[in-house]
């Protein structure tokens, strides 16, 4: 279960896992940090609890309502050069179980009646400026129009319409947003045309038995950095991946912070609209799929209530440690500063070559 939970090739000194709905927690030490069971001790604190070894004192910060269950670490099987742990957790009346309400996409974030700037997540530079949407609209699910049939008893009346914004419109899609175009996206925005055609008919969430016509996307990039941010779907309406840019709210001329890794932003904002999706929809499979509608990664959501925490066993420099589903590794030492345990959403994935 460690290899699984780790993945393989992990280089943890020490791994945590802590499940909040199951109330319980697992530990994985290396034995380059504890040669044996007799040599580890933890124990619970206020909104912390402690791991001590010869080598290591570690302390984790649990949320508010959180807490480790005194004297309930026990020995569990462990394989090759780890030893295993489980414990139990305490968790107060009406705590959060999911932990992933500060980590929600920008679907739930936008409000009408407010200014917002979109900003190009490579390079920072603003996009879109000082946009006020006086409405934020959900658009269907990403393949409605494939169910229409389902739905009428005649031929399908949607067949040759396209749900575009109005002026002052914002359109919510599953992974992207519809927005009017205005002048100052000549100033930003650069389009051209996509170098291959579009043949697969199950694109842009077209009926199934509706044959598509070739024909070319109008791509939109960043006119500082050529980063690709969208599409453009009509004339006068964007199409922005939400994976693509950061939406903020107009402060005046505040720089745009670049440190977030590209990495780290791109798990935050896939494993946010993983739980949203979930909780609003009850689904858990889901596809990363290419422009043309073929999946090319499958994903299982399996939880989304985890707290995690990674150390590295070396003395190297290390990563920063709150990543939302794969937190970087800090490192281990004789005595170690405070440890937060980052929420975190596990998943499974798998390749694919064949279309869904």
């Amino acid at each position: 279960m460690g290899e699984n939970t780790k993945g393989a090739g992990d280089p943890s000194g020490v791994f945590i896992e802590l499940m909040k709905r199951l109330q319980s927690g697992l530990l994985f030490l290396r034995r380059d940090v504890a040669k044996s069971y007799a040599e580890v001790r933890v124990t619970g604190g206020d909104l912390s609890f402690h791991i001590r070894t010869p080598r290591v004192l570690l302390i984790v910060e649990l949320p508010a309502g959180v807490s480790l269950v005194e004297g309930s670490c026990r020995e569990a099987p462990g394989t090759g050069d780890e030893i295993h742990f489980r414990m139990r957790l305490n968790l107060e009346q009406h705590t959060d179980v999911t932990g992933n309400g500060a980590l929600g996409s920008v679907m739930e974030r936008l409000l009408v009646q407010e200014s917002y700037c979109f900003h190009c997540q490579s390079c920072g530079t603003r996009v879109l400026e000082e946009r006020v949407f006086k409405r934020v609209l959900p658009l269907p699910n990403g393949n409605w129009s494939s169910l229409v049939d389902d739905w009428c008893c005649h031929p399908d009346p949607f067949a040759n319409l396209k749900l575009l914004p109005r002026a002052e419109d914002c359109l919510l899609g599953d992974t992207h947003l519809l927005v009017p175009r205005d002048r100052g996206c000549e100033e930003t925005l650069t389009q051209e045309l996509s170098p291959r055609p579009i043949t697969n008919k199950m694109a842009d969430g077209q009926n199934q038995d509706t044959p598509k016509s070739n024909r070319r996307r109008t791509l939109v990039s960043c006119k500082s950095c050529t980063a690709g941010l969208g599409e453009a779907v009509a004339p006068g309406t964007l199409k922005v991946y939400i994976t693509e840019v950061t939406v903020r709210p107009s402060v005046g001329d505040r720089q745009f912070d670049t440190s977030l890794d590209r990495s780290l932003f791109l798990e935050q904002t896939i494993a946010a609209r993983l739980v949203e999706l979930s909780s609003s929809q009850s689904v858990f499979h889901f596809s990363i799929q290419t422009p043309d509608g073929k999946a090319f990664i499958l994903l299982w959501l399996l939880n989304s209530d985890s707290l995690i925490v990674s150390l590295s066993a070396t003395m190297s420099p290390a990563v920063r440690g709150d990543a939302v589903t794969s937190p970087g590794h800090r490192q281990c030492s004789k005595r170690q500063s405070p440890t937060k345990a980052g929420s975190a959403v596990k998943a499974l994935a798998a390749h694919t070559k064949s279309e869904i």
